[in-house]
């Protein structure tokens, strides 16, 4: 018997060997940016023959020396018995849904790894069911730091028995993964999670303006905060960044109006309030308007800092003493 592995590291039910799937003989990845390049990475080093396409030929270029680089999206898909796509835009996703119909294979999986509105998914998987195709709603909770370390967590939605399939190249690049029910269910489960992060992150930035207002060394009201019940995984892993000033992103700001978009249509479809989330759009909105939408979601604090009348170009507002803390979701 085999254990399934859960996101707390603990084995809590078990499954026989009949039930595990083999692994299937091709992967393809499609969209080699922050997430998508790693990830192909990580199926290599699984033991899978993998075809790698992307837009960009330098990022083809990145791909390890195994994998075969492709010049488009149906050469990467055509035989593929699982297929990840990491894309960054509706438009990215019909498009390559379209140019992959033709080629392929039936009975293939697809596994839509990309934070998007469900019906948008929905009608790139009613295109490749034309073709025989499996489209799993799969939305990873991770960053690219993350990523690159293999300790990402899928939501899973769509078919049990198409998700049983694409459980061997999941385990492949995620620390862990949950089929939390049919087609789009992931993108929801994302959708709450990605709500309590930027509701999360604000409040780390709110605090932090608190204390340099306050003239409170904000290292040691880091390092205290987070170590009480006042923390948060975002005040542990923005905090350091809004004291050191580095705000190289994990997650660029201006992605984020687009998953702010898609939280607020989700409520509004099933009438949920969302007062918290509306001020930290708001915040959001404000920081890409003074040019800060390259940067990484802790730099969210540099518009409280100027309300607060702050000091906002310092290269450190203090030494961090805290020690490093490890990113996870």
């Amino acid at each position: 018997m085999l254990f399934r592995e859960t996101p707390t590291g603990m084995s809590v039910s078990r499954i026989s060997r009949a039930e595990v799937p083999a692994n299937p003989a091709a992967v393809a990845v499609i969209g080699l940016g922050m997430m998508g390049l790693p990830i192909a990475g990580h199926i290599v080093d699984g033991g899978f023959e993998l075809r790698g396409f992307d837009l960009r030929p330098a990022r083809r270029r990145l791909l390890p020396a195994s994998a075969r680089r492709c010049t488009s999206a149906a050469q990467a898909a055509a035989g593929a018995d699982v297929l990840v796509l990491s894309l960054p835009s509706v438009e990215a996703l019909h498009q390559v849904a379209a140019d992959i119909a033709p080629v392929v294979r039936a009975g293939a999986v697809v596994i839509e790894t990309s934070t998007l509105p469900v019906t948008d998914k929905d009608a790139a998987r009613q295109i490749l069911a034309a073709s025989g195709a499996v489209m799993l709603d799969c939305p990873i909770a991770g960053t690219s730091a993350q990523a690159r370390q293999r300790d990402l967590v899928v939501f899973v939605s769509g078919p049990q028995a198409a998700a049983r399939r694409a459980r061997p190249v999941l385990e492949a690049f995620a620390r862990a993964h949950r089929h939390v029910g049919p087609f789009g269910a992931g993108m929801k489960m994302k959708a709450i999670a990605n709500m309590l992060i930027a509701i999360h992150n604000v409040a780390a930035a709110e605090a932090m303006t608190l204390a340099r207002k306050s003239r409170l060394d904000p290292a040691l009201v880091l390092e205290l905060l987070t170590s009480g019940p006042a923390s948060s995984r975002m005040l542990e892993i923005r905090g350091p960044r809004m004291i050191q000033r580095d705000f190289a992103p994990l997650m660029p700001l201006r992605l984020w109006q687009k998953d702010l978009s898609i939280i607020g249509g989700l409520a509004a479809d099933v009438g949920s309030p969302t007062l918290l989330l509306r001020t930290c759009a708001e915040l959001h909105t404000a920081a890409v308007a003074r040019g800060l939408g390259e940067l990484d979601s802790s730099a969210v604090c540099q518009v409280l800092e100027s309300l607060a009348g702050l000091d906002v170009s310092a290269q450190s507002v203090s030494r961090c003493r805290r020690r490093a803390v490890p990113q996870h979701s």
